[in-house]
């Protein structure tokens, strides 16, 4: 594929359905998105492959006071990632480890709490779950989703983003069944410079487009 950058998350969205054409009219297959950046993409998979579409909550743990640069991820269940060597470079003591860790577990009962109410997560056990994210930059948050999501017994799962590292599309082969990384450029630099529109999804369209998923298949 031609290394240009996408207009939007919606239209990353349908090209990496194109990718995932296998997966598609399958009773047995559920798109997970990351919020909140991944579920924009994951609603144009979904609606592709005719396919249910959730959410799985998984938040970076950023260094503090340089919080941009990930040290780890946690996701739903209490799964903590962590870069090793990024703790130990910067000598990251497990206190201050632990104090965002907290942070952002609130922030995950938060996000619960807002985009489900009281609709409990999917079952998963024995399905094949695609776990779509609008990009990967380090792979920790989608390492941390990855490793929560074993833990519930799907069948297969798929890492599916529009663009990512070379090298971390590569690694995360090691833990997900399968890897669909739609472009992979070197240098890779961040996520954001392969969208045109990388403006930042808010709560309530994650809301919006689960309702619009839901409606859908119900109609």
């Amino acid at each position: 594929m031609q290394l240009r950058r996408f207009r939007n998350r919606s239209e990353a969205g349908r090209l990496l359905a194109a990718k995932l054409a296998a997966y598609a009219n399958r009773h047995d297959v559920v798109v997970l998105g990351l919020p909140r950046g991944g579920v924009p993409v994951a609603y144009e998979v979904a609606r592709v492959l005719s396919a249910p579409l959730d959410i799985f909550l998984v938040r970076k743990l950023g260094v503090p006071g340089h919080e941009e640069l990930a040290m780890g991820a946690v996701a739903s269940g209490g799964v903590r990632v962590l870069n090793r060597d990024v703790v130990s470079e910067l000598r990251i003591p497990d206190a201050a480890i632990d104090a965002v860790a907290k942070s952002e577990e609130q922030e995950l009962e938060r996000r619960a709490h807002a985009y489900r109410g009281d609709r409990p997560p999917p079952d998963v056990r024995g399905r094949i779950a695609i776990l779509v994210d609008d990009g990967l930059a380090t792979g920790a948050t989608m390492l941390a989703a990855i490793k929560a999501l074993r833990h519930q017994h799907p069948a297969r799962i798929v890492v599916a983003v529009p663009t990512g590292s070379p090298e971390t599309c590569e690694q995360l082969r090691a833990d997900a069944d399968d890897v669909v990384c739609l472009i992979t450029p070197e240098p890779f630099a961040a996520v954001g410079l392969w969208y045109e529109d990388f403006s930042q999804t808010t709560d309530d369209e994650v809301r919006e487009l689960l309702a619009r998923s839901d409606a859908s298949r119900a109609a």
